[in-house]
């Protein structure tokens, strides 16, 4: 009996200890406390207690952002590569391990003992090692990952890090980049964000493919990973790593854009070499107007300084006055509207006599055609046509070329996943032939506007599909940059197709007009002002331009040429913008073509190369 009153007693306090100790739990979790977190008596206080729980989930570091990648046409990557770097975890220096072994550590990582625990004492958060202050993760090579690996110290570790862009070459226009922007997404996504699919502190895209396909590329989520220590920065053993990410065999997405890498890398390496400070080159598949290379530059910074976005500019897709490449426009609607005579003679003696124009040339060209006037770049020759021409015919002519509105691939009404708003290169501007109304236009501006000068803006993108427009005969096609998106197996999303007879309200010249145009191109390499490339890997034709314009004050010239090759099975058409030259400069723009066309020609016979 004694006996069973003791078990009795022992196990009523028992129970008692048990409440009590529950008790204590819930009331250290859930009963609100003191604010601070220094010690009393030994203890912390009770929201400490909390807050030590909540770092203790946040001890992670992302390890891939789950967007998609971009690739070109042939499946080499742009974006994104997977190496093994070092993540370090904000441990007390007691639980890290022997010195010999810390020693050991920072020479594998190349670096002294004291810089490695000097920056390891300084993080407050996990961080993977870098180099430099906002470098990239640092790159293993795989005998320092063995090393790491084999010392086992606590709060190091090697993992596997998603980089989005490659160091192999530089940034891209094209691409653009991706920063966080957590206004942008309350106001675009707040029903993403309020279902926990997107979170403010993501990477979004900001410029380029980026930006226009970021709704797609975004992804189902983060890929992450958690080392577990207590609430004084210790590890806690045996739970070590835990990985967070999505499980969906369709994500990330891949993006196969119409870029050949080789020859866009190529081409921006030409650029640099030959001195293109400011300016575009557009390459264009000639049979279908898919964007095969389009360099811009300035180059795409590292990390931008400005806050007005002028250092992310696309000069490809920036309309700018076009000189005399615009010369083919005034001459298509001459020919189209019947104000030229088959065999006319024009004479340019320097001076067209009112409004203050006067011919490039000193002196003038004397008796020419209307060829020949296209060949020497003539300016009496079309200021004369502008003058005959009314402004709506020019205007209606500029139109059915494609060189007035944004030329890029895009949705003109909702379709399954595309809104109808929706633009592969929403950084494109529209082209300009009048600023004002066109009843108001009188011979001053239309001989201006006829050979490219005053209000006339024109993007290279425009330029180069309007020698792609020649070309098919004057059927206006329009370029894409994308192909396709595709899921991670490889299935397809969705198609961006290429699109012919662009619809431009009924108008398109005649094939004739065009043939027409293509043979005064190739005066224009044969013996004109382009005289200088001709002799290359293949016989090129094209259009030379010279644009009086002005920066802070100075008078400065833009530089075109816009043209194709071969000429007698034509696979490439392309545009090259050198801005703001100097007033007397070598005329870069005919130059860089002329190369382009070389790198072109020489990419298409390599065995991997080619349009496929």
């Amino acid at each position: 009996m004694l006996h069973l009153k003791r078990l009795v007693l022992t196990g009523l306090c028992m129970s008692v200890l048990f409440i009590v100790l529950l008790g204590r739990l819930a009331w250290l979790q859930l009963m609100p406390g003191q604010h601070g977190n220094a010690p009393v008596h030994g203890m912390m206080h009770r929201d400490s207690w909390k807050r030590m729980a909540v770092v203790q989930r946040q001890r992670n570091l992302i390890l891939d952002t789950g967007r998609g990648d971009f690739v070109d046409r042939y499946g080499t990557p742009i974006t994104g590569e997977t190496y093994e770097t070092v993540a370090l975890f904000p441990v007390q220096p007691q639980a890290r391990g022997k010195e010999a072994e810390l020693s050991k550590l920072a020479k594998a990582l190349g670096v002294e003992l004291k810089e490695l625990i000097a920056r390891w004492d300084a993080m407050t958060e996990p961080d993977f090692w870098r180099q430099a202050k906002n470098s990239a993760p640092y790159r293993l090579t795989e005998k320092q990952s063995k090393e790491i690996v084999a010392l086992q110290t606590n709060g190091v570790r090697v993992l596997p890090y998603r980089n989005r862009y490659l160091d192999s070459f530089d940034a891209k226009h094209i691409i653009g980049f991706t920063s966080q922007h957590p206004e942008w997404l309350m106001r675009a996504h707040p029903n993403d964000l309020k279902a926990g699919k997107r979170t403010l502190t993501e990477q979004v895209g900001g410029s380029g493919l980026e930006k226009s396909l970021d709704s797609f590329l975004h992804g189902v989520g983060e890929t992450s990973v958690s080392y577990f220590i207590d609430g004084r920065n210790s590890p806690l053993h045996g739970l070590d790593l835990r990985m967070h990410g999505p499980k969906n065999s369709y994500y990330p997405l891949k993006a196969v854009t119409t870029i050949d890498l080789d020859l866009q890398n190529e081409l921006e390496a030409y650029a640099d070499a030959s001195g293109l400070k400011e300016g575009a080159i557009v390459v264009l598949d000639a049979g279908n107007a898919d964007i095969v290379a389009m360099v811009s530059r300035p180059k795409l910074p590292d990390r931008f300084q400005s806050a007005d976005g002028s250092e992310w500019i696309n000069h490809a897709l920036k309309a700018v006055e076009p000189g005399s490449i615009y010369k083919l426009v005034t001459a298509a609607a001459a020919l189209e509207n019947g104000v030229v005579r088959k065999g006319e003679i024009f004479h340019c003696d320097g001076e067209y006599g009112k409004y203050g124009l006067s011919c490039w040339k000193h002196g003038g060209h004397g008796d020419l055609t209307l060829e020949e006037g296209l060949a020497q770049s003539c300016n009496i020759v079309f200021a004369t046509l502008a003058e005959r021409l009314r402004a709506e015919q020019l205007d209606r002519t500029a139109a059915a070329l494609g060189v007035k509105e944004r030329i890029g691939w895009h949705n003109e009404k909702s379709q399954g996943m595309l809104s109808a708003a929706f633009r592969l290169l929403q950084e494109e501007e529209k082209g300009r032939l009048f600023a004002g109304d066109l009843n108001m236009v009188d011979g001053g501006i239309m001989a201006q506007s006829g050979i490219g000068q005053r209000d006339v803006r024109v993007t290279p993108l425009q330029a180069a599909n309007l020698i792609v427009t020649l070309l098919h005969g004057g059927e206006v096609l329009e370029p894409r940059l994308v192909s396709e998106i595709d899921y991670a197996d490889g299935g397809r999303m969705i198609e961006f197709s290429s699109r012919r007879d662009r619809d431009l309200g009924g108008a398109r010249i005649h094939p004739s007009t065009a043939r027409k145009l293509l043979q005064g191109m190739e005066s224009v390499v044969e013996h004109g002002t382009a005289s200088s490339i001709k002799g290359g890997r293949w016989k090129v034709a094209g259009k030379t331009g010279t644009a009086e314009t002005a920066k802070n004050g100075v008078q400065l010239n833009h530089q075109w040429f816009a043209g194709y090759g071969p000429v007698e099975s034509p696979k490439y058409a392309i545009a090259v913008l050198a801005s703001n030259r100097a007033v007397g400069s070598r005329h870069l723009a005919t130059q860089l073509f002329g190369g382009a066309m070389n790198i072109a020609a020489r990419h298409l016979e390599k065995p991997s190369g080619g349009l496929r």
